[in-house]
């Protein structure tokens, strides 16, 4: 019989993924992390039985979470990325050319130097970069402590429990507050809404007891089964999310970037969400 991969989603949900070849499996200082082979998704990093990324389908997630706040923002020169450890998120940043620097926070160097070598697709040098500078830390810790101030915080992190816990976290949002440079951004992996919604209904009130202005958008990523992936959004300056269609077109043109998921028109209509997600948030509308 052929080994599988079973990631619970929820109590009597799960999926499974045939584990075609084994690449590495480890227990490293703070996670189990397995990377291996399947026929449809390609390469597959699952941690502490949760499926993470594939190679298949992670520009979704990834194009998503990067773009939208840098499009929106127009001006971004610093950002912080909290988690992302297998380097796909750093790669969409630094797409684009006004950054100049990006910090990278990880608890877990064994992520980046495993996923470096396994999925190297995910990165493409991005971890070599000049602008690019990655801290071993905790998340919350370096917020806490550094004096930095960042145009968009991207919160690339696994699910709220163990390491990750804190990341959804109250004191964490604020903490992301305190480093946001005026106008700037935060936007957050926030789980597939559908069958997570616990977790969106927590962080909106959060972003509310913080943040002047704040929402979620989504995505449909495969790998995420139960409906679309949700992320969260919040400033303190609500015109970035107001940014028109044209000036959006404008900046994606002038940026040259190319995408195989991200539109501009696809920007505006993500934050257009269900009616069951605006009903546990406590709103009518975006």
């Amino acid at each position: 019989m052929k080994a599988e991969y079973r990631e619970e989603i929820c109590d009597g949900c799960d999926q499974r993924f045939s584990i075609d070849e084994p690449l590495y499996e480890i227990k490293t200082d703070h996670q189990h992390l397995i990377i291996f082979k399947n026929r449809y998704f390609g390469r597959v990093l699952a941690l502490d039985g949760v499926i993470q990324t594939t190679e298949a389908d992670e520009f979704i997630y990834h194009e998503m979470m990067a773009h939208v706040p840098l499009m929106a923002h127009g001006r971004v020169h610093r950002v912080l990325i909290i988690g992302g450890g297998d380097g796909g998120l750093l790669r969409e940043v630094l797409h684009h050319r006004d950054i100049r620097r990006v910090v990278q926070v990880e608890i877990d160097a064994s992520v980046i130097d495993l996923c470096r070598r396994y999925l190297p697709n995910h990165s493409q040098g991005a971890f070599d970069d000049s602008r690019a500078t990655v801290v071993i830390d905790d998340g919350m810790h370096f917020l806490e402590h550094t004096d930095k101030r960042f145009d968009v915080i991207l919160t690339d992190s696994t699910d709220p429990e163990g390491p990750a816990e804190v990341l959804f976290s109250r004191r964490y949002y604020a903490a992301c507050q305190r480093c946001l440079a005026p106008g700037g951004i935060l936007v957050t992996q926030n789980g597939v809404a559908f069958l997570q919604l616990d977790e969106v209904r927590a962080s909106a009130g959060h972003f509310n007891h913080l943040f002047r202005d704040w929402h979620f958008f989504g995505a449909s990523v495969p790998t995420y089964v139960g409906g679309i992936m949700t992320f969260g959004w919040a400033s303190d300056d609500p015109r970035p999310r107001q940014t028109d269609p044209q000036t959006l077109q404008e900046r994606f043109t002038h940026s040259g970037i190319v995408t195989r998921y991200y539109t501009p028109q696809l920007h505006g209509a993500a934050f257009a969400l269900p009616q069951y997600i605006l009903d546990a948030i406590g709103k009518t509308s975006a």
